[in-house]
């Protein structure tokens, strides 16, 4: 059993096929892919710090009041085959 703190998570062992990887695929998908503008996890950031691209875009698409939040409904991942993924990673020899 593990405790909520890194000394005891990296006790933890690693899977064999970890170390013998070659290639890996992490997947960072959510909200902020609705907007789909710069490809960017740190869209939000960057719209409320006033990063002009941004200000603007927002500007030029949505509503004024419009709210991250109100981007939720829209993140609906209604084309997301998740055993299409899977065959593409193992064909591409992801691990």
């Amino acid at each position: 059993r593990y405790e909520p703190k890194w000394s005891s998570l990296d006790t933890r062992p690693l899977p064999k096929w970890y170390d013998e990887a070659k290639v890996g695929i992490f997947i960072h998908w959510g909200v902020f892919s609705v907007p789909s503008f710069e490809f960017t996890a740190w869209f939000w950031e960057k719209w409320v710090t006033g990063t002009p691209d941004y200000v603007e875009f927002m500007r030029k698409n949505y509503p004024p009041g419009f709210t991250y939040a109100d981007f939720a409904p829209q993140f609906t991942a209604e084309f997301y085959d998740p055993n299409q993924w899977a065959d593409i990673f193992e064909s591409s020899g992801a691990k």
